[in-house]
This record gives C-alpha cells, structure tokens and sequence, in this order.
C-alpha cells in the first residue's frame, strides 16, 4: 500500500500527505524540513505569514533532490490583499523560496472586512495564466467566499486548505468542495494535539498498535482529506509518515465521526480581520 495522490481540479497531481511548518522558526525549520524530504515527504506547506520561507527555500537547496520531486506550497500573507499587493508578494515569496516556480499560492485568509479577496483572486488567475504557479487555491474559505471568486473570477480554486480534524470535521464544506472538484487539505489534522489523547482516539490506536497521531492521519487519507502535519520531532516526523501499511475498518471510521462537536482551535473565517 502506498500513500496517494491528489489530483487537482487542472491536473497537477499533489501528494495527499504534507509537511506542515506553521509556529517553526526560519532557523528550526531548515532542520525540521530537511528530516521530512529524508523521511519521504514531498509535500511542504509554508507562508508568508509563518516567516520561515527562507529557511523552507534553503532545506529545499540543501536537499538536492529534484525541483520536480517536491511539491512546495506557500501562502499571500494578510497584509497583501489587493491585486497588486498580491502580484509583488508572490515575487517576495519566490525569492525567499530560491524557486522560479511554485507548485501551489493560496490566499491564506479571506478577511471579509476588507472584502479584497476577489482582486487578490484575480491576481492569482494572473500568476496562474502566467505559468509562474503551477495550481492556486485559498485557505480557510467558507462557501460564500468560494462562491463569490467561482463567479467573479474566471477559475474555480484547486484547492481550498482548511481547519479540519475529527473534532470540526466540516462536512457541509466537503460535500461542496466535491460537487465543484476543489480538493479539501486540512490544517491542524491532529487538533492542534489535543484529539491525540481523546478516548476514541487512543482506544483505537491502542487496538491497532499506532499511535494517536497514525490513527488520526489515516481518517484524513480515507476521508480523501490532504493532510499536512506539523512537527520538529524527528521521531514524530518519522512516525507520522508511516500510515501507508494500515487502514482504518469502516466501524473505526464511523467512530471517529461521531466525535464531531464543531470545534474551532483557530479563528472563524467570517470573523478573523488578519491580526
């Protein structure tokens, strides 16, 4: 068994698990990074706003693998949002990066209070068309949003990266990302760390001999979810690359369903003004 990809809504094909490096600073994560690449990953989710794309773009040189081999993601920063703003931050971003292209931009969030997220989409569309990013998508965007950019702008997002773990599982949001073939990938997958000591989860890792975050990582993969786990553990890094050699039965699946309770541990996307 081995570990899938995705295949966006244009055809790039996007590994279905991820290195995440949010709250990694520019220093650590030039370690954290270069552990991933030689663990398996070739997936790694940067931002603008994380501060660390420099240290991503420098364990990206060191690794000398091949540009075509790791699929790398950054995201427009909040203070960016406009259609030129946007344009001179992809460059900025690209820098940082030591990349001529860009495998996947998001626009991180939608900040509906400065309501610039359709000129900062068409700005995208622009990079997009211009062969400069391979793929563009948004973040944390709620079905108004996607839907405002689906009919004001000219291409549907590829992806849309979201706050999803067992605890807020967003189902109505999936159910409309499939029927319109924008691919899910969720951000803090294991609850910020708190589902891994949940009863449910630690009942069933324990009956599988995994750990929690396995467990967790594999309802992802079988949901169809794109997963990014964050962590500078090289151990941890190790382990949660080490999901292709189990399934979860469907009795587990529906277990871990049920503990939905709508739970945020980041800020409402309708709410959130970018500080």
């Amino acid at each position: 068994m081995t570990l899938p990809d995705v295949t966006l809504n244009n055809g790039v094909r996007m590994p279905q698990l991820g290195f995440g490096v949010w709250q990694v600073s520019d220093e650590d994560v030039v370690d954290a990074v270069s552990v991933a690449l030689e663990t398996g990953y070739r997936s790694i989710d940067t931002a603008a706003g994380y501060g660390n794309e420099r240290g991503v773009g420098e364990a990206l040189s060191r690794a000398g693998l091949d540009r075509e081999d790791v699929f790398v993601t950054s995201k427009l920063a909040n203070d960016d949002h406009g259609y030129d703003h946007a344009l001179r931050a992809f460059d900025t971003t690209m820098k940082n990066l030591h990349l001529e292209v860009l495998d996947l931009y998001l626009i991180h969030w939608p900040l509906p209070a400065r309501d610039l997220y359709v000129p900062t989409w068409r700005a995208l569309e622009r990079l997009y068309a211009e062969g400069r990013v391979r793929a563009i998508g948004v973040s944390n965007f709620q079905r108004p949003h996607l839907e405002r950019v689906m009919d004001e702008g000219g291409i549907i997002p590829m992806v849309n990266q979201i706050e999803l773990h067992p605890l807020l599982d967003q189902r109505d949001l999936r159910e409309f990302h499939a029927e319109h073939h924008i691919a899910t990938e969720a951000w803090s997958p294991l609850g910020r760390g708190y589902l891994l000591e949940h009863p449910v989860i630690v009942d069933i890792a324990e009956q599988m001999e995994r750990t929690p975050a396995q467990v967790l990582l594999r309802w992802h993969i079988q949901l169809g979810n794109v997963a990014i786990p964050k962590s500078v553990t090289p151990e941890r890094i190790e382990s949660n690359f080490r999901i292709d050699d189990f399934e979860l039965s469907r009795a587990d699946m529906d277990r871990i369903d049920g503990i939905d309770e709508d739970k945020r541990f980041g800020p409402h996307p309708d709410e959130f003004d970018g500080r």
